[in-house]
């Protein structure tokens, strides 16, 4: 009996779902897979009714966003694991097995990472992992590096949710992915919430993932993900920093989002920037605050060490 359900989200990605489910069955270990389609009108449906019969499909009208779709996809999964995938990846022969067997190896580990190759160039890091800093950044460790680094398992603060592995019962503690960021920062947030609660987010080198990247939204930089991250950044530290811990990163914060106005600025899209930001905070006052993480004594060394990371990763940046 299978111990993982792959849960792969799909929006008209037909022209990447193909390659993406073919590797996973022509995998050493072949795991339960479900397609969770957000509405496509490209054929999605069709290919995978055809073509993978023994995939399990879930369908919704309209485009729900990923969170939505991957909390169905879990919800449905009856495996001890789920291994979240996106459309728009290539998966080694052994990634599966080599996930699979870094989570079994503590109860404390909530989630795991693949390492992630540039589909277009495989010379290329697409990611070793998800970092956070005080600043409001995440980023992608590794991101554009060569291939060969990063060889050494280690724990992360999050993993990229486009190819990671999750404790499914830890759900259950601390909460699904938060459908109001509809997509974008969407891993991070629930690693920060597995860090408050004492689980670790480990990265994974031998299982190896080769991401497209931007398949749906089109590019690296755009209105849309511009305003979304920007709007989500402000909202995942609303939601899970006590308000002392707000106040301390404050003049980090300042000037993290300083440097962001500027940049995208100088790229055309300050205010889609700061449109998002505004959204933000009008996001956690008005339909947010029911998620704020609740901050609790028997966390308080949890939230020391989630700080000590905070100030370490913005060198690391």
């Amino acid at each position: 009996m299978a111990k993982t359900t792959v849960v792969i989200p799909n929006y008209n990605g037909r022209n990447y779902l193909d390659e993406c489910l073919s590797s996973l069955y022509k995998g050493t270990l072949v795991p339960e897979i479900i397609v969770v389609d957000n509405g496509s009108a490209d054929g999605s449906v069709r290919l995978v009714e055809e073509k993978y019969p023994k995939a399990k499909l879930i369908t919704f009208t309209e485009n729900t966003g990923f969170c939505k779709a991957v909390n169905a996809g879990i919800k449905a999964a009856s495996t001890e694991y789920v291994l979240l995938l996106n459309n728009d990846t290539v998966s080694d022969a052994h990634m599966t097995s080599y996930m699979e067997k870094a989570i079994e190896g503590d109860e404390k580990i909530f989630s795991a990472g693949a390492k992630m190759l540039n589909l277009r160039e495989p010379d290329k890091l697409d990611g070793a992992g998800d970092f956070y800093c005080a600043l409001g950044w995440a980023y992608a460790r590794g991101k554009d590096k060569a291939a060969d680094t990063y060889q050494n398992s280690c724990r992360i603060f999050s993993a990229c949710g486009g190819a990671a592995i999750y404790r499914r019962k830890v759900f259950e503690e601390i909460g699904y992915f938060d459908e109001n960021h509809f997509a974008y920062l969407e891993d991070v947030d629930i690693g920060y919430r597995a860090n408050i609660y004492g689980y670790h987010n480990r990265y994974v080198p031998e299982a190896v993932v080769y991401h497209a990247g931007s398949a749906v939204s089109g590019s690296r930089h755009n209105d849309f993900k511009v305003k979304l991250s920007a709007r989500n950044s402000i909202y995942l530290i609303c939601k899970n920093m006590p308000f002392i811990q707000i106040l301390l990163n404050l003049p980090f914060l300042f000037a993290g989002y300083f440097v962001k106005m500027l940049f995208f600025t100088l790229k055309g899209m300050g205010d889609a920037y700061f449109k998002g930001l505004l959204g933000g905070i009008k996001l956690y006052f008005s339909a947010g605050r029911k998620n704020k993480v609740r901050f609790s004594l028997k966390n308080l060394k949890n939230y020391f060490w989630i700080q000590g990371q905070l100030w370490i990763n913005i060198v690391r940046r």
